[in-house]
């Protein structure tokens, strides 16, 4: 792959909606990814007929953030803004019209990355999306749409990959975060403050640390919110606890080439009162092998400056870089 495959990054559009993104936020895998690919030094080509793929660099966390009235519910802005771009692209080039988009691909990590694609029929059903917002109940399809990592990173300095061993870690299970969405109104209202083992809070307790409750647990709860992606998914890969995904639709990253089952526990909404069961079932033996896998894969979800083997920014390459294989642009033609 790192031989072969092309990306033709399009020059159209200014700063800061287009060829930028946000690096240190809630937001940050939209922003590293555009900023890694602006830089140049992997994977891209100048030269438009040497390309393999061809990306949309536009930010959807920046569309919002300078074309959206908040509390308005008026999108009009951004449905403006990626029609015209797409129209641009596809009138000075010849490449969107020759595949209908199936070689292209957009990246977002904002909650409104798969609603904005809708506007572009073409865009939402033939492009390689890739998105932290990956529920296929929206219409993510994983044979085709690449799912992103949501990296909630603060500062620039690289996160420290630690916690404690599994001997000393003596909750069964935690979760501490505000009421977003259904599914963690589901969750506190059955665990929190009911249970020793099953920690669940909406605010971690005084004198007692986020970072330290994740490194001294077991499993960490990691329900989805608004919308399927959490970061917590990331925090806890980092906290060696090994991560419990409570969602339905969720396609987790970087599924083609992972065994999530491997390394996590996956509980569907309806068994959130089951919790604890499915949490005391696994056998220390099975405890100790999923952290060991967790371990292994934390290479994947870091992100470095500059980009290494194996880390995030080559993950999320691959994952396109598999999309592209299943794309005959000729069958497209026909």
């Amino acid at each position: 792959m790192e031989k072969l495959f092309k990306i033709y990054v399009y020059e159209e559009g200014e700063v800061p909606i287009f060829h930028d993104g946000p690096c240190r936020s809630i937001y940050s895998s939209e922003g590293r990814f555009i900023h890694e690919m602006e830089k140049g030094n992997m994977y891209r080509t100048r030269d438009p007929e040497k390309a393999l793929v061809y990306f949309l660099p536009f930010s959807v966390a920046r569309m919002v953030r300078f074309l959206y009235l908040p509390d308005t519910y008026d999108r009009n802005g951004l449905k403006l803004a990626v029609i015209d771009y797409i129209n641009l692209i596809a009138h000075k080039h010849p490449f969107w019209n020759r595949s209908l988009g199936a070689d292209h691909f957009m990246l977002s990590c904002h909650d409104w990355g798969p609603f904005t694609t809708s506007f572009v029929p073409y865009l939402f059903h033939k492009s390689i999306r890739v998105l932290c917002n990956a529920n296929t109940s929206e219409g993510f399809n994983p044979s085709k749409d690449a799912s992103l990592p949501e990296i909630n990173l603060i500062t620039s300095e690289i996160p420290r990959l630690s916690g404690q061993p599994p001997s000393k870690r003596s909750t069964l299970a935690f979760f501490a975060g505000g009421l977003h969405g259904h599914i963690r109104y589901l969750l506190l209202n059955e665990w929190k403050g009911k249970d020793q083992d099953v920690q669940v809070y909406e605010r971690v307790p005084q004198r007692v640390t986020y970072e330290k409750k994740m490194k001294s647990s077991k499993f960490c709860l990691c329900p989805s919110g608004y919308e399927v992606a959490s970061p917590r998914v990331v925090e806890a890969i980092y906290a060696e606890c090994v991560p419990v995904l409570i969602s339905d639709g969720y396609i987790p990253p970087f599924s083609d080439v992972l065994d999530w089952k491997s390394f996590s526990v996956q509980v569907p909404v309806k068994n959130i009162s089951d919790i604890k069961n499915i949490l005391m079932s696994i056998s220390d033996r099975q405890y100790l092998r999923m952290q060991r896998r967790l371990k292994q894969v934390q290479r994947h979800f870091l992100t470095n400056g500059p980009p290494k083997r194996y880390d995030v920014f080559h993950m999320i390459v691959h994952s396109i870089w598999l999309r592209r294989l299943n794309i005959r642009i000729q069958d497209l033609l026909t």
